[in-house]
């Protein structure tokens, strides 16, 4: 064991799990109508609770257990068996790795609540996130991260996908499964309405953008150069990519706005996350540069020209972003294999939405997809969950 490295890991991992509690329920929650605000809260709360358990259960086996299946770990580590403060991944505590993936698994489902707010059901989002993390989620982790399918020595031969902290294994599946949902779903019955609290929009994404750090620096599992770089690239990328979102709103639109700017942000961090180790500062800028301009055209494709009610923009901005970044280490990166971060990209494409799709079908069988016309007037907090996020009588 590396006492530094083991440092450095246990701030990374409460880095990252700051990035979902409270950074995205606070970003996703500004952007949508007050009576739907604390709904938001409850979903991405929730997730974190029911994603730890699972992991603990059978999430980290599947993705990072012995088994020598490519397709998955198998089920020797459930609930950490075998697993003591002293067993070691690398130079660090497994049980301190376990603890750091375990995020990872909380916020990639959390991401695809931006897609589904103010109409789907509460008991749909709990039984379909906690299936999804299990069959998509933790087997693509096993693929990629976990000596699998897709890795070096796998179906793309001695040089695999490189995927530094995400792009394919957290930002791809988010944004598919986010836009799959969001069809599934239908649009909302008011998709006008602005975001409710923009200053709160600012604030999650500024916790979003330090958690960040954990998020790709720690995927380094070392206290070293490396992490610091990564670092230093994700900070970059994201300056860059909030510097032209907002010029390309002000070319576009003549002024640009403060919810513009911080999407920007989150656009160049699920950009540069896949590249995040991998390339250098330059890159890093053009990276984010791009991806402030490109994820924002997403946006209006999806929204306006698509016409798919992804409420806060999840596929256009992480999945987007992610699969930008992951072809971008073609470029910037070296002893990388085109055909495998390209196949990569599609295997699991591919995979995420067909399970998507089944997953979302059966869970629809046993619980709601979709509230009710009242209950989605009224609002999900009230309705739902019998609170209300503001009381001006009070």
């Amino acid at each position: 064991m590396n006492g530094a490295d083991t440092a450095w890991i246990i701030v990374a991992t409460a880095l990252v799990l700051f990035m979902s509690l409270p950074g995205l329920a606070l970003f996703y929650g500004g952007l949508v109508r007050a009576r739907n605000v604390l709904s938001v809260f409850m979903h991405v709360y929730s997730i974190a609770c029911v994603m730890s358990v699972l992991w603990l259960a059978v999430g980290y086996s599947i993705a990072f257990g012995p088994g020598e299946s490519g397709f998955w770990g198998g089920l020797d580590r459930a609930f950490l068996n075998g697993v003591n403060p002293d067993t070691l991944f690398g130079s660090l505590p497994e049980v301190l790795f376990f603890a750091f993936q375990m995020t990872f698994a909380i916020i990639t489902p959390a991401l695809i609540v931006g897609a589904y707010v103010e109409r789907i059901g509460y008991g749909f989002v709990l039984l379909f996130s906690g299936l999804w993390m299990l069959a998509v989620y933790a087997p693509v982790v096993h693929w990629i991260w976990g000596g699998g399918l897709l890795s070096d020595g796998g179906i793309f031969g001695d040089i695999g996908v490189r995927d530094f902290a995400g792009g394919i294994v957290v930002h791809e599946t988010a944004g598919l499964a986010a836009l799959i949902l969001a069809v599934l779903l239908g649009a909302r019955r008011n998709r006008t309405t602005p975001p409710h609290n923009p200053g709160m929009v600012m604030i999650g994404a500024g916790m979003l953008w330090v958690g960040w750090f954990g998020f790709n620096g720690g995927s380094q599992l070392a206290a070293d150069g490396g992490a610091a770089m990564a670092i230093t690239v994700t900070h970059i990328s994201a300056a860059a990519a909030s510097i032209t979102w907002g010029l390309w709103e002000k070319v576009k639109y003549g002024k640009a706005s403060l919810v513009g700017i911080v999407t920007g942000t989150i656009a160049g961090l699920a950009s540069i996350t896949p590249a995040s180790g991998f390339v250098g500062p330059v890159a890093a800028l053009i990276i984010g540069s791009v991806a402030g301009i490109l994820c924002q055209e997403a946006v209006n494709l999806i929204r306006n020209k698509a016409r798919v009610d992804d409420t806060l923009d999840v596929f256009a901005v992480h999945g987007v972003g992610g699969i930008f970044g992951t072809i971008m280490i073609i470029f910037f990166g070296s002893g990388v294999s085109a055909l495998a971060q390209f196949g990569g990209l599609a295997v699991v494409g591919i995979y995420t939405c067909v399970l998507t799709v089944v997953i979302a079908k059966l869970v629809g069988l046993v619980t709601p997809l979709r509230v009710d016309a009242e209950t989605e007037v009224t609002g999900l907090d009230i309705t739902v969950h019998g609170e209300r996020a503001y009381d001006i009588t009070s």
